[in-house]
Formats: structure tokens, C-alpha cells, sequence
């Protein structure tokens, strides 16, 4: 361990250049101290270079650290009896005198107050707010013993608890700790520049106590709240007698907003009153927040729809992702914490406006809610006369296509050969030509993914659907009829997948040692070792012929940066278990078959039913076609993007192989470094075969804070994050609202999956998931039932649980975090709620 350096600083001395030194608080005191205007008490900063000189002192520490690396964040006997042996010999070291000496002489009279400050606390990327101790009203004979209690403090349970939820190396962590003169405090409060509810930038939040803050901290007192936007108060709420007057609060929220400016981002400010003035003891950036879009300051309000909702993946994606999807689709987008955003701030102004919002209304009714919400204030700006612009009204939706299976035959047969001769055209190519290829190969699949005609045959089946339920709703009293009639349609590519794998399974259940073989695998591990077990070979080229026709899919698999199928083969082996626990062989088909038959007996119920009313035949003629184009149209609705995800494929090992190249030359140091890079800066790197690091690593780390981010729906330049809501009061008394989008109720034991790696379902399960792409239909076989946090009627996941026969609610906000793993739910895909029953 290091010891250079002084072992006590001046707050003043100290900017972001010493933050090793002195820890993330005592940077942002050093760094407060240069705002003009802003008062901070004077102090010190007891720097890493003590903490380490004393740590020095303890034999084989560094081993017991590493240890202490190794329990799961869940683990918590062992982290607590692990922590606390650590912690315990850190009180119990002896300071050096001449350290002593030098801590005693900066402090030379209080009372003080002896703060920690470690070195991955207050960052941009991770508060670590509270995690480590603070002492108040410390004299001066006792401020040594206090910065020994704040160095094992780094140490506590919390603290040791966060850093292994975030990845952080206990080892690479050390502490400083900042003392500070005791302020007389008529008032103590926090102030956040940013509506820490609402993510609003221009609207900020103070709350206040008498005298110290710890009250506040600690919870014992009800603080008076002010809510302060564009420097005026809007919103006040005094719990007892007023400690400031509205024109303190404006002075407050005007001196965090040069806070704000100096660092650079919103930020949650500790502050406190004395004298008649503002002492600022700390600010620290606000890391929930999620980014804003950059727009023109003086551009007006813009509204910001989320990508991720329509294309059911939320997850934060890599930058070769982002550019990649960005180069795929005709339409701009901005990018914010990782995600996608659509500018739809035109379409707002414009007419057209009933179109859209009925579009939305029909694909994700949260969003719909949200972006009303945002026109019913009136701040979004009037478009010009200019309608050519992306403002102007929709055109008229197409006529819709009579049913017709050679169409479908004809648009799947067209897209296999292009992608065939993409595979064999990028097979050779190296270098720039392999670049050169894949920015020309991105338009034929633009072709091909928004080809007019493949557009109707969808939009038909779609249309059809709404047609149905629409009219037989008004004539025979019937709802959601077409969740019936679209039970095991042809020509679905996600749902064969789905019983494919169904068959994989069938393969491995007569043969013992293959799924023992199978349960041992890890993540990352291959299954060639499945050769050499017995009934290994067949499952082996079960699996590997799985593989070669949907190994290019995978969770997130808009995003070229994930991992696909084929190069982590064993993250499917959780479901493929499942259904050799669960299921009967020929399980698959069987389950297709009697959907068939439902479908059929439906269709002639209902044309029965619909030829006895008056006009019958005209209506049954009617409705005939429309079944006809709902069944033979919407099977094709999955087969775009699975397209487009082999073409993706095709891109992805072309492009690592490249990366693998570059690897062996010392430009990369990792094939997966190609991930950190957009698709325009790989280029550049293989045209000049360098690479920025640094680049690489502040990718690294922002991707990772963007994974902890959750997407709101729709997004403002003002910050504002919407996520729409239901305005429902049918609901069963502490029911979940959401969508219903296949019939029917069920009650089962939810489990609630956040990577599909980790799914064990048993009969009767109801998978509860923040999203499902079509990687997931893998686990539909083995479920009762489906509720995301995300959805619409024809999305994919409300698509194939309809052909399954899974009852299902989609856009149920925060399911995955208000539903717990084990917990029996009840779900009512037809009036749309899912109720957490008693255990």
C-alpha cells in the first residue's frame, strides 16, 4: 500500500486532481470552496495516505479483503461476521505519534464533525450516500479516536454490501476523512436541484429542520417542503413553525443552481443556516436521474418517446448497439442513459394528433397517457405551416390485402435468399471491405425490414384483429374474440422456436447423464463436453441443430452487443431443463394441435352465431374474410425481425472476427472491447489500427451506470420522466392495473425472471417479467400465465401468449419489483389486474 503524500489537507488545497487522495466528499468540499458565493466551514481532510500508513500495520490484511470479495451481496452472515472482524481490528491499530500528532494539530479547538470520506463515495456513477459513519459535536481529545471509527467504517455491513452489489473491488477502496468546525445551525436541510420524483431539471426541492439535520437524516422530525420552479415557489408544505420564509428558499434553490452550473450536473446539496446565512457541508451528484436528450437551449420543450417500449427491450444497450439499430431504422433518434428516443414533439403540434395517440393507445395505452399528460398543460409548441416535415398529418392507412399465403410464402422466401447471399458475400472479407459491406448489406435489410408490401400483410392481420374484436364485441356480446382465433396460426417462426425447443428437450429426457451434465454447466462453458457422456452425441446435435436455426437470437436482441445463443449456448439450458422436468414428450405439437382445434370450433361458433342475425350472411361473409386475413397474415408479424436478427448475426461474427484480428496485432486488448465502440468508430479502427483506452474504459463504466437506469416511457428536455398511468376504478381491491391482452384467468406461484439464464419454471408458474422479445417464447411452453412492465395489444409478448393460450397483463408498472419471486398472484388477462394473493 501506498503512503506518499500529506497525511492532512486544507479543504481549500484540495480540487478533483487529489480525489485518490482525499475521497469523493472532501473533493466536492474542496471543489464548493471555489464557488463564489458559497460559504463552507473550515476544515480539514485526514487524507488515504494515513488510512493506508495505518493499515500497513495489519499483516495479511490485503488477503482477508480479497476474501471479503467473494460472499454474494445477498449473503449477509457472511458479509456481517466477515465485515465486522475487519472492522474491529481496524479501531484496534495503532496510529503512529507523528501522525497523531500532525491530526491533532489541524484540530485544535471544537466541537468538529468527522466525516468519511471513501474513495468511491460521491461519484458521478454512485452516491454511496450514507454507507459510511459520521460523528457530530466531537471535542478535540477525541477526534483521533472518531477518524479511527470513520477509516473501519469503511467496513460496515451496508457498506460492504453495496460495493459487492456494484462490482467494486474491496481492495481498491480506501478512506479519507474530513473534519470540519461544528456550525451553530438555526436550520439544516437537503436541496436538490432536480425533482428527485420526477427527474424535472428546472424544478428543485428543499426540505428543512431546526437546528442539525440529523433529525431529518434520521427520520424522527417531519421537515417543511418547498417545491421551487423557475425561481419561484409553487408548492409548500410547512410541517411545523416555519424555519424559512419563502424568500430564503429562492435564495437557496438560486445558490444550488451555481452548484449545479460549477459541477456540471444536478446535484442533492447538504446545507444549514446560521448567522442569517447559507453553509453548504456538502453536495453530491444525484445518480438516479435519468440523461436528458441534448436539445437547443432555446429550441422549447421537446417530448421524447422511449424506443425501448415499442421494441420490448428496456435494458440499457452497448454503443455498437445503439449505432447499429440507428443505422437500421430511416428514423432520427437521440440517445439518453443508453436507451433510444424518438422526438415526437412535431407530431404533438400537428395535425393528426387523435391518429397518433390512438396508434399509441392501441400499442403501449401508458405511453398514450403519458404524452397526454404533457399536452394537457399546453407547453408543447405549436408546429410551423410547414407540413412536409416530420409534423405533418399521417397518410391514410392502405387498403387491406385479401388473404393470401402465397404472399407470406413469397416475402420469407425472398428474405431467406438475401440473407443467404449476405452470408456468403461477408464470408471473405477482412478489413475495410468487411466494413465497406456491412454499411451497403444495412440497406438491403432497410429493404427488406420496411418493404411496403411485408408492411400490408402484417398491418392486414393487425387491422383484422381490432376488426374482430370490434365487431363481434357490438353484435354477438363476445370480447377478445381474436385471442381465440389466433391459436396456433402458420408460418410464426417464434412460436416454432418455441416448441423446437420442446423437442430438444424430448431428445435429452430419456438419457440421465446428459442432464446431470447439463445442471453443472456454467454461463460460459460449452457443450462439447456433452460428447463424451452417454446419449450425449444425440443431444449434442439436437441442440446444436437448434442452434444453426435460432442461435442468432438472444435476450435484448436489438442490441448487436449481446451475446447471442450460439456464442453462450448454455444460457439456454435453464428453460431446455424446465421442460424436460415439466413437460410430456411431444408436448410442443400437442399444445398446437388442440390450439387448432379451439381456433376452428371458434371460428364456426362464431359465423354461426353471426349468419342467425339479421343480415347475417353479409355479416358472416365479413367476417369469414377477416378471420381468413387475421390467420393467415399474422404468423408473418414475428418474421421481420427474425430476419433481421440473422442478418445481425451475420454482422456480429464478422465483426468479432475482425476484433480477434486486431487483438493479435496489440491494437485491442479483447475481442469484446468491440462492443464499447459504435459501428463508425470500430471502423475507424481498422482503418488506422488504433485505439483510444481511455475511450474504452469510460465506456466501460458509463454503461455499466446506464444498466442500474430504468427507462421512463416518455421523456422531456425539461428531464421530466413520464411513465403514464392507469386511470382505472374496476379494479379488485389492491389489484395491479394493467393491459389485458389474452383471455382469461389463472392463479399460480409468479416467478419473477430478470434474465432468462436464470428461469426454472414448474407447472402452474406465472412468469412475471419487466419485458419479453421474442428469446423468451423459449419459456411461454412452461408457463400458466405472463405480466410484463411492458406492452401493447399486438406486441410480441401479447402476440405469442394469445397463440399459447396464456392469459396475460401487460404495462403493469414496477411488477417485477412489487411482485417478489414465490408469492401466489392471481392474473385476470381478461379484465387486465393481477392481485398478490394471501400465502
Amino acid at each position: 500500500m501506498g503512503t506518499d503524500g500529506p497525511s492532512v489537507l486544507d479543504l481549500r488545497e484540495i480540487d478533483r486532481s487529489r480525489a485518490a487522495e482525499v475521497g469523493g466528499k472532501a473533493v466536492n468540499l474542496g471543489e464548493l470552496c471555489r464557488i463564489p458565493g458559497v460559504v463552507v466551514p473550515p476544515g480539514v481532510c485526514v487524507t488515504t495516505g494515513a488510512f493506508r500508513r495505518v493499515l500497513a500495520g495489519a499483516p495479511g490484511l490485503d488477503e482477508r479483503l480479497e476474501a471479503l470479495n467473494r460472499p454474494a451481496p445477498d449473503d449477509r452472515r457472511a458479509i456481517v461476521e466477515a465485515s465486522a472482524a475487519i472492522r474491529a481490528e481496524i479501531e484496534g491499530l495503532p496510529v503512529p505519534d507523528d501522525l497523531a500528532a500532525a491530526i491533532r494539530a489541524a484540530c485544535p479547538s471544537g466541537p468538529y464533525a468527522v466525516r468519511s470520506s471513501a474513495t468511491a463515495e460521491d461519484l458521478p456513477t454512485a452516491s454511496f450516500a450514507g454507507q459510511q459513519d459520521s460523528y457530530l459535536d466531537v471535542p478535540t481529545a477525541e477526534v483521533l479516536e472518531q477518524v479511527q471509527r470513520c477509516w473501519a467504517s469503511l467496513f460496515t455491513e451496508r457498506a460492504t454490501t453495496y460495493r459487492l452489489r456494484h462490482g467494486i473491488d474491496h481492495r481498491t477502496v480506501a478512506m479519507a476523512v474530513v473534519v470540519q468546525e461544528m456550525v451553530a445551525a438555526e436550520a439544516s436541510g437537503v436541496l436538490f436541484t432536480a425533482d428527485p420524483v420526477t427527474s424535472h431539471r428546472r424544478v428543485a426541492a428543499v426540505e428543512a429542520v431546526p437546528g442539525l439535520g440529523e433529525s431529518l437524516v434520521s427520520g424522527v422530525a417531519d421537515p417543511d417542503r418547498w417545491t421551487v420552479r423557475d425561481g419561484a415557489v409553487v408548492e409548500a408544505a410547512v410541517a411545523g413553525a416555519g424555519v424559512l420564509a419563502e424568500a430564503q428558499v429562492v435564495e437557496l434553490v438560486a445558490l444550488g443552481r451555481d452548484i449545479e452550473a460549477s459541477f456540471g450536473s444536478p446535484q442533492d446539496i447538504e446545507w444549514c443556516l446560521s448567522g442569517g446565512g447559507f453553509r453548504v457541508v456538502q453536495s453530491r451528484p444525484i445518480t438516479t436521474l435519468f440523461p436528458v436528450p441534448p436539445v437547443a437551449d432555446d429550441d422549447g420543450l421537446h417530448v421524447f418517446v422511449s424506443v425501448g417500449h415499442q421494441q420490448m427491450m428496456t435494458d440499457a444497450m452497448t454503443p455498437l448497439g445503439l449505432s447499429v439499430w440507428q443505422l437500421t431504422t430511416p428514423r432520427p433518434m437521440a440517445e439518453a442513459g443508453g436507451r433510444l428516443f424518438v422526438d415526437v414533439t412535431g407530431v404533438l403540434a400537428a395535425p393528426g394528433l387523435d391518429a397518433f395517440l390512438e396508434m399509441w393507445g392501441r400499442g403501449d395505452p401508458l405511453v398514450r397517457d403519458a404524452l397526454e399528460t404533457v399536452l394537457e398543460r399546453g407547453e408543447v409548441r405549436p408546429a410551423s405551416d410547414d407540413r412536409d416535415g416530420p409534423g405533418a398529418a399521417p397518410p391514410a392507412p392502405p387498403e387491406m390485402l385479401d388473404a393470401d399465403p402465397a404472399l407470406v410464402t413469397e416475402l420469407v422466401a425472398g428474405s431467406r435468399e438475401s440473407v443467404a447471399a449476405a452470408a456468403r458475400a461477408i464470408a471473405p472479407l477482412r478489413g475495410p471491405e468487411l466494413i465497406e459491406f456491412v454499411v451497403a448489406d444495412l440497406a438491403e435489410l432497410r429493404r427488406l425490414l420496411f418493404d411496403p408490401l411485408g408492411h400490408r400483410v402484417f398491418t392486414t392481420a393487425m387491422d383484422a384483429a381490432f376488426w374482430l374484436d370490434e365487431h363481434l364485441a357490438t353484435w354477438l356480446g363476445e370480447q377478445d374474440v381474436s385471442d381465440t382465433l389466433t391459436l396456433s396460426v402458420p408460418d410464426n417462426v417464434t412460436s416454432q422456436m418455441g416448441m423446437a425447443l420442446l423437442d430438444v428437450a424430448d431428445v435429452i429426457r430419456p438419457h440421465p447423464e446428459v442432464v446431470t451434465f447439463l445442471r453443472g454447466l456454467g454461463d460460459h462453458d460449452t457443450l462439447d463436453g456433452l460428447l463424451g457422456v452417454e446419449g450425449g452425441p444425440a443431444a449434442h446435435a439436437a441442440l446444436q441443430d437448434f442452434l444453426a436455426r435460432y442461435g442468432m437470437r438472444c435476450v435484448g436482441e436489438i442490441d448487436l452487443g449481446r451475446p447471442r445463443w450460439s456464442e453462450r449456448p448454455a444460457t439456454l439450458v435453464p428453460v431446455v431443463l424446465g421442460h424436460v422436468d415439466h413437460a410430456e414428450p411431444g408436448a410442443g405439437w400437442r399444445r398446437f394441435d388442440e390450439g387448432l382445434q379451439r381456433a376452428r370450433e371458434t371460428e364456426q361458433d362464431v359465423l354461426a352465431r353471426v349468419r342467425a342475425l339479421p343480415d347475417g350472411t353479409t355479416k358472416a361473409d365479413e367476417t369469414r374474410a377477416m378471420i381468413d386475413r387475421l390467420r393467415t397474415f399474422i404468423g408473418y408479424r414475428e418474421y421481420p425481425k427474425f430476419a433481421m436478427v440473422q442478418r445481425y448475426f451475420l454482422y456480429k461474427q464478422a465483426l468479432l472476427d475482425e476484433a480477434r484480428r486486431l487483438v493479435a496485432a496489440g491494437v485491442l486488448d479483447d475481442p469484446d472491447d468491440l462492443v464499447l465502440l459504435r459501428f463508425e468508430e470500430f471502423a475507424e479502427v481498422v482503418r488506422t489500427r488504433r485505439v483510444d483506452r481511455t475511450l474504452l474504459d469510460e465506456r466501460r463504466a458509463a454503461l455499466a451506470v446506464h444498466r442500474t437506469l430504468t427507462p421512463p416511457r416518455v421523456l422531456t428536455s425539461d428531464g421530466e420522466a413520464l411513465s403514464g398511468s392507469w386511470r382505472r376504478a374496476d379494479l379488485p381491491d389492491g389489484a395491479l392495473a394493467g393491459l389485458p391482452v389474452s383471455r382469461g384467468v389463472v392463479e399460480g406461484r409468479a416467478r419473477v425472471v430478470l434474465d432468462l439464464a436464470d428461469a426454472a419454471f414448474a407447472p402452474g408458474d406465472i412468469l412475471v417479467a419487466a419485458y419479453t422479445d421474442p428469446s423468451w417464447s423459449s419459456a411461454f411452453v412452461a408457463v400458466a400465465a405472463l405480466v410484463t412492465e411492458v406492452g401493447g395489444t399486438m406486441t410480441h409478448g401479447a402476440v405469442v401468449a394469445r397463440e399459447y393460450g396464456l392469459p396475460a397483463v401487460v404495462g403493469v408498472q414496477d411488477a417485477t419489483r412489487r411482485i417478489r419471486d414465490g408469492q401466489r398472484i392471481r392474473v385476470d388477462g381478461t379484465g387486465g389486474s393481477v392481485e398478490i394473493l394471501p400465502s
